[in-house]
């Protein structure tokens, strides 16, 4: 135990950290993922969307994608439901003149009837019917999502038992036929489990700390056996790896 002391201080640093908005920087040069999709979710949104279309982005996280796309503020809203998220949202949103609201997806969008060209949503929570309220006709909702089965060989490498699937129905085949039922035509969709790759293991328990759906009541004190059972196989192969799950759709109001 005694040659771990000085992981295991760094592991509790990490855990204290919080995440602003919803990036990934902190860890960026600790870890891989995504690299290699079959899809590009900004290069699909840039097939669809022109610069006089009005944009709704749900579960914004902290606007830093969607700032990215460098859509007309005057034609862009944004949601966010996320304590942590809103003050970095009006922050950064409000004086790109982007109209930014406080909003649960899953219950209601703050936005007239058949008011936009396009909904995106990445890896936040969406409610099928308030979609295509706030849709014009012909316009379109695009959304890539992470998968029920996201990062489950990582959990398992952390739990004595593994806690069930938090969210079972997030799967590119239910998720496709709920946005049908609701009237959407699909135009595109797919479906990849990918690698991801840590490389020490404070990464991943900052990883951890900021996605508690996952990683339920994950402490480094409750998890240390664990911790450095994996501080091992780093030693020996280089890395941790486990497996993303993500699925995205391209749907049309009809």
């Amino acid at each position: 135990m005694e040659r771990y002391e000085k992981f295991i201080e760094q592991w509790h640093e990490e855990e204290k950290l919080a995440m602003e908005g919803w990036n990934f920087a902190h860890i960026n040069d600790r870890y891989t993922e995504e690299t290699d999709l079959p899809w590009d979710y900004e290069q699909i949104i840039h097939q669809f969307l022109r610069n006089d279309h009005r944009l709704l982005d749900i579960d914004t996280g902290g606007g830093e994608f969607l700032l990215g796309l460098g859509h007309p503020g005057k034609l862009t809203s944004a949601t966010e439901n996320y304590e942590v998220n809103i003050a970095v949202c009006q922050k950064r949103l409000l004086p790109e003149n982007i109209d930014f609201k406080l909003a649960d997806p899953k219950v209601y969008l703050p936005f007239a009837d058949d008011h936009f060209d396009i909904v995106i949503n990445r890896h936040g929570d969406y409610h099928e019917k308030e979609i295509y309220r706030v849709l014009k006709k012909g316009g379109y909702f695009i959304s890539e999502q992470v998968g029920a089965q996201n990062d489950r060989d990582l959990i398992a490498k952390l739990y004595k038992e593994i806690p069930h699937v938090a969210f079972p129905a997030q799967n590119l085949a239910d998720a496709s036929q709920r946005l049908q039922t609701q009237g959407f035509n699909i135009i595109m969709q797919k479906e990849a489990f990918r690698p991801i790759k840590f490389f020490d293991v404070g990464a991943l328990v900052w990883f951890a700390k900021v996605l508690p759906w996952e990683f339920c009541n994950f402490t480094v004190d409750a998890h240390l056996q664990e911790l450095i059972s994996l501080q091992k196989e780093l030693e020996q192969k280089g890395m941790i790896e486990g497996t993303i799950h993500r699925y995205i759709m391209v749907a049309q109001k009809i």
